[in-house]
């Protein structure tokens, strides 16, 4: 097990690199239907739903979020009301958005939107996901799962890792949340959360190399939340 106090080697974040950019879907974007912004503890969720509503990709944005043990300090209302005002400050009318403040997982972000916008006379069937770079697929996956009848498209902020560890500050918590997305996008399929998706050997080798090293805070069964 890797000491919480020892330094992140290089070859680690080589690994960690690895499966970053697994998690991300590489989709090219097109005019949707809808948007949904999954909320988290990443306000950059929020500031690129915005900026994808100001290029004209979609009329109408739902944000959906309660609150976890992680996200309840930074934002106490909630983390769709926050994303909200934050959308607002960034010029998206207050018309074209909705919000879902219960949620508490990634099933309930798509299943408590997919509600919210039916009884807003809206059933789409194309929805852009805009979530943090390494959720993309999982909330794919999920989406599929739960929405089989709409086609998804996925973004997220547009950085790379070395530059989303400075913007958190948490390098190790960083790479925590990376394997434990991973590990939800390899177990949820088994228990019917959402779609299989196919990863890559090296992107296994180098889940089960950080999981060893003892990167696990994030894991189902750590204590954490499972969302």
């Amino acid at each position: 097990m890797t000491d919480v106090r020892q330094a992140i080697t290089e070859e680690q974040w080589q690994r960690a690199r690895l499966i970053w950019d697994y998690h991300q879907m590489g989709h090219d974007l097109a005019p949707v239907d809808v948007a949904i912004g999954l909320g988290s503890h990443d306000l950059g969720v929020a500031t690129t739903s915005a900026g994808l509503y100001r290029a004209g990709l979609f009329q109408v944005l739902v944000f959906t979020g309660g609150n976890s043990p992680t996200t309840r300090a930074r934002f106490p209302r909630g983390e769709a009301v926050h994303f909200r005002e934050h959308a607002l400050e960034l010029g998206v009318p207050d018309s074209a958005i909705l919000v879902e403040p219960n949620a508490a997982n990634t099933g309930e972000n798509i299943t408590l939107s997919r509600e919210l916008l039916a009884a807003n006379g809206i059933r789409p069937k194309t929805v852009l996901l805009v979530s943090k770079p390494y959720m993309e697929r999982r909330s794919f996956a999920t989406a599929r799962r739960l929405w089989p009848e709409v086609e998804f498209l996925c973004a997220s902020e547009p950085l790379e890792l070395d530059d989303y560890r400075k913007s958190i500050g948490d390098e190790r918590l960083v790479l925590d949340m990376l394997v434990g997305d991973l590990q939800r996008v390899i177990e949820y399929p088994k228990l019917g959360f959402a779609i299989a998706q196919e990863v890559p050997e090296d992107v296994h080798e180098a889940y089960e190399s950080l999981v060893r090293d003892g990167f696990t805070s994030r894991v189902i069964g750590s204590g954490r939340s499972s969302s």
